[in-house]
């Protein structure tokens, strides 16, 4: 890898805004779960001041990759570090651009909330210590993709309840 290789991991700024659009958006075409409405929900997280944390992927000043965290409640425990979208350009998949972009927000997240969530391949988000747990559900996702990882001893239990842009009906 020569130096413009090198990726970097900052946070976004408002002149990101229209490139992680187009970034999230073609990162999410090639995939069959996506229905295209992810660099919406990060617009809307962003619009409500609902992301807590907006990490981008820099390789020779253009943005790469992405990833969102914004909270959620798993049952009645409020604070969880609910991950997602993740994206990364398709043309640099396999790269370690996803990979770090995790490592950087749990490194970040990890000792402000109870653990992180996410909905997911367990593949890929395993190697991360991410697993599902009888005890966690979410309306209308397959509990093998839903997945957590403690930071404390509790495990979750109940239902993930995400904000509002995500466009998932949660109840109790």
């Amino acid at each position: 890898m020569g130096h413009d290789d090198t990726v970097l991991i900052r946070a976004e700024t408002p002149a990101d805004h229209d490139a992680l659009d187009r970034l999230i958006t073609a990162a999410f075409l090639i995939l069959p779960i996506s229905d295209g409405t992810e660099a919406q929900i990060v617009r809307g997280l962003r619009a409500d001041g609902a992301l807590w944390l907006s990490l981008v992927a820099e390789r020779a000043g253009k943005p790469v990759g992405h990833v969102a965290v914004s909270r959620a409640r798993v049952g009645a425990q409020s604070g969880w570090a609910l991950f997602g979208p993740l994206a990364v350009t398709p043309d640099l998949h396999r790269r370690g651009i996803g990979g770090a972009l995790m490592r950087a927000a749990l490194d970040e997240v990890r000792g402000q909330a109870p653990g992180a969530v996410l909905v997911g391949s367990p593949a890929y988000y395993g190697r991360f210590g991410f697993r599902s747990f009888h005890s966690l559900r979410m309306d209308g996702v397959p509990q093998e993709f839903t997945l957590a990882l403690p930071f404390g001893g509790a495990e979750p239990s109940g239902t993930l309840i995400c904000h509002p842009a995500f466009g998932v009906e949660g109840g109790g």
